[in-house]
């Protein structure tokens, strides 16, 4: 039996067994990595299915998470975002400095209040300052991005002179510490900003120019489309979400390391969204797949070192990760 050129199917329009599987494992690869994982680390990793390790694993998922979305974006849109680290990293300098102030000291509330907000709103200028180099100055979103990359972390170890900012209170702390029906507090938050987004990008006009740009910025800018709008929405989006994420850190800590918040998220993002789906030249926002890739991206971290496998090499898992998702997108085109 002869195979159709265009198809490579057999000409009585049966695919060989072996391409079916390869199909599937390009559709649906990610699953089966979680599904390895899973498997191998209940089978041989000391304490994995214990309460305490899920609690860890969660809790280090949703901050992947939280930004693997924002990064999804970003991506759908044919950029990329190399600041989100260093965003954290300013969003958690500047909680602990507020609760540190008179003014938080004399209004508790107001000042628990501004330690959330004003972080999140400087996170969401960096965004703005993001898209507008972007989609405005027409500046590269690698080199755009960049720039904060470099300057945000500075100004986050100005602004506390290098030095560990400790804080108490419970209230900012039930962001990293609490738990609702026994589950971490920033895995519901996680799901929450997931099902917001989803719908967003499902629902509403945005989600619509969001796709359109990346799949075709010409096309979109002809036909009207928000183009300058729609980038620095998403830029804005997943440097709040950055921000949010920041948050989180220091309030699992009670204190802010400008040094160490967010390092090297831009690493894990960028792997979980290509992981979960997202196309590196845009046009596509798999939302949930960024939750899936960002469990995949902890795991193999957590495997890892849990096996005593250097930290130095969960970083050469990463990059390798990213190589064989790029190999399966470019595969699915052919």
């Amino acid at each position: 039996m002869t195979m159709t050129p265009a198809t490579g199917k057999k000409a009585g329009g049966t695919m060989p067994a072996r391409g079916i599987l390869f199909r599937n494992l390009r559709h649906h690869g990610g699953i089966v990595a979680l599904i390895v994982l899973l498997v191998f680390n209940a089978l041989f990793t000391p304490n994995f299915l214990h309460l305490q390790t899920l609690f860890v694993n969660i809790s280090q998922v949703a901050t992947i998470a939280i930004v693997a979305m924002g990064m999804t974006l970003v991506i759908a849109t044919g950029g990329i975002d190399l600041s989100v680290g260093a965003v954290m990293a300013l969003a958690g300098a500047l909680a602990p400095l507020i609760f540190q102030s008179e003014f938080a000291m004399a209004y508790p509330v107001l000042g628990l209040t501004a330690a959330i907000a004003l972080p999140l709103a400087v996170a969401a200028i960096c965004g703005v300052f993001n898209g507008a180099m972007v989609s405005i100055l027409r500046v590269q979103p690698i080199i755009a991005t960049l720039i904060l990359f470099i300057s945000g972390r500075g100004i986050a170890q100005v602004l506390t002179n290098g030095n560990l900012q400790t804080f108490k209170n419970p209230a900012f702390s039930y962001l990293g510490t609490g738990k609702i029906l026994g589950l971490p507090f920033q895995g519901w938050l996680a799901l929450a900003i997931a099902v917001l987004l989803y719908w967003v990008v499902r629902r509403t006009t945005f989600g619509r120019y969001l796709l359109a740009v990346g799949g075709n910025e010409q096309a979109a800018r002809l036909s009207g489309g928000p183009v300058r709008s729609v980038k620095i929405g998403a830029y804005m989006i997943c440097a709040f979400l950055s921000g949010i994420a920041g948050l989180i850190v220091v309030a699992i800590n009670s204190a802010s390391d400008a040094a160490r918040n967010g390092n090297l998220m831009e690493l894990d993002a960028i792997a979980a969204a290509v992981v979960g789906g997202a196309l590196l030249q845009g046009g596509r926002a798999p939302i949930f797949g960024a939750i899936l890739g960002a469990i995949i991206i902890q795991l193999v971290k957590y495997t890892l070192l849990a096996n005593g496998i250097q930290d130095e090499v969960a970083l050469i898992a990463k990059a390798l990760i990213i190589v064989l998702a790029v190999y399966v997108q470019q595969t699915r085109k052919e």
